[in-house]
């Protein structure tokens, strides 16, 4: 695998490619397929990939820092390909959606937008630890309607609800994120509307475009 942290520039002139509609209503228990050309990243690839020369670094705000809450997990941020916006925490949403991952922000700002990737060699996946509230990303499957399957980092421990399987394509220097809990992959819902506008859902059951695409940035 080449270095996928490349230059912001270089991300921002990647070409948008085509989206599935938005909104759709998840499939449970689907089986996501895996095109050609996407591989599974296992945490000793993530790693050399962080640690490598030319690593992409996040945009972090002026006078800000990111706390490293998490111990040894490769500590990232994530950029949807769909919106060029990072992936926030939303720790101040009210219940039942406290916690929500949302595509909103413009740089990194501080822990809201860095997470914790750990990797579990027995079971082949990822865990994923929002750096702002210290819990593991979950993926909603009890929820209904347009919220099904909406990720949120509300977990203190990890277990089926809370694994990830971690894909590259190395032609278009993006990831994706896939949920062992259903089988579908990780989507941002770039056409919802109000308070949930850019949630990430595990909703799809191929990566069709830039709305399963994610770019990775190294948190410094």
């Amino acid at each position: 695998m080449t270095s996928v942290f490349l230059s912001l520039s270089a991300v921002l002139a990647a070409s948008v490619l085509a989206s599935p509609v938005a909104g759709a209503t998840p499939v449970a228990d689907r089986p996501a397929t895996v095109p050609s050309g996407w591989v599974a990243v296992d945490g000793a690839e993530l790693a050399r990939t962080a640690e490598g020369a030319d690593t992409r670094k996040a945009p972090l705000a002026a006078g800000d820092s990111v706390s490293t809450v998490a111990a040894e997990p490769e500590l990232l941020a994530l950029q949807s390909a769909r919106n060029e916006q990072f992936v926030a925490t939303e720790i101040n949403y009210a219940a039942p959606n406290t916690g929500a991952l949302r595509a909103r922000s413009a740089d990194v700002g501080g822990a809201w937008e860095g997470f914790g990737f750990e990797w579990d060699e027995t079971s082949q996946t990822y865990a994923i630890k929002s750096l702002a509230n210290n819990r593991y990303v979950a993926v909603e499957k009890n929820y209904t309607g347009s919220t099904q399957n909406i990720l949120r980092a509300r977990s203190t421990s990890a277990g089926g609800w809370e694994r990830f399987v971690l894909f590259y394509n190395e032609g278009l220097d993006r990831y994706a994120l896939q949920s062992t809990l259903n089988g579908l992959f990780v989507t941002m819902e770039n056409s919802y509307t109000g308070s949930l506008q850019y949630t990430l859902r595990a909703r799809s059951a191929e990566i069709t475009g830039s709305w399963e695409e994610f770019v990775l940035y190294e948190l410094v």
